[in-house]
């Protein structure tokens, strides 16, 4: 039997995606009609133009609080391009099935080795990967950052990240178990000036834990834009 990682390495090396018995390209179509619409309240509609959409799929990682609760330590994840399939119909379900995959992979799997695992690949299929980092403004507490440097188009460029921190949130509409869509603004990098992250499926942690207990990992999957590149 085929290892989950081993399907999505085969994913993501394959250059042509069938949609509706058609075949197109996946990776690196024009962004020039994408709108981001339809955002609950208090998230508003981007005012640049689109530099990128992807599929995630990865962890929200938490820690359990002396309150009993777990708070959230940061993210890992792993982003495919989108930017071929976002007007098609399949797009509207990309999260569903990202998620839905993930969870059936073995939970002994981490995102870690399938982001090793497809790093041994050039393809780009492969936008980036997201996780967490000092703050660059403060030098303390932890900011999310998009890392385009190593894979896909934007590989061997050193500006392709950017460094975002969070501008406005809200819960899921799609139910408390995903986590909330969110937009965020640019610190540094020059990947985008506005990142969202919106569609969420899974993600969330238990309600309560015993203080002490080990961190944890929660899988999810989302859709990310960015608006207002200068790569």
């Amino acid at each position: 039997m085929l290892t989950f990682t081993t399907l999505l390495s085969l994913s993501a090396l394959a250059p042509l995606l069938s949609v509706s018995g058609l075949a197109v390209k996946r990776s690196g179509c024009s962004l020039s009609n994408l709108k981001l619409s339809n955002l609950p309240p208090p998230l508003v509609a981007p005012s640049f133009p689109p530099s990128f959409v992807g599929i995630a799929i990865g962890t929200q990682n938490y820690t359990c609080s002396s309150a009993g609760t777990y708070t959230n330590v940061g993210a890992l994840a792993e982003l495919f391009d989108a930017s071929c399939v976002y007007n098609s119909p399949i797009f509207p379900t990309l999260p569903s099935i990202a998620s839905a995959a993930w969870e059936i992979a073995p939970p002994s799997l981490p995102i870690s080795e399938v982001i090793s695992t497809l790093h041994g690949f050039s393809s780009p299929s492969i936008l980036g990967q997201h996780y967490y980092v000092t703050n660059p403004i403060t030098g303390s507490g932890i900011t999310p950052k998009w890392d385009f440097t190593s894979q896909g188009a934007d590989a061997g460029k050193s500006d392709a990240f950017v460094v975002a921190a969070k501008v406005n949130g809200a819960a899921a509409p799609t139910g408390s178990q995903d986590i909330d869509w969110v937009q965020l603004g640019s610190l540094t990098g020059d990947l985008a000036k506005q990142v969202y992250r919106v569609q969420t499926r899974l993600g969330q942690p238990p309600a309560s834990c015993t203080v002490g207990s080990k961190d944890i990992q929660v899988k999810y999957a989302a859709l990310y834009y960015g608006f207002g590149g200068s790569v």
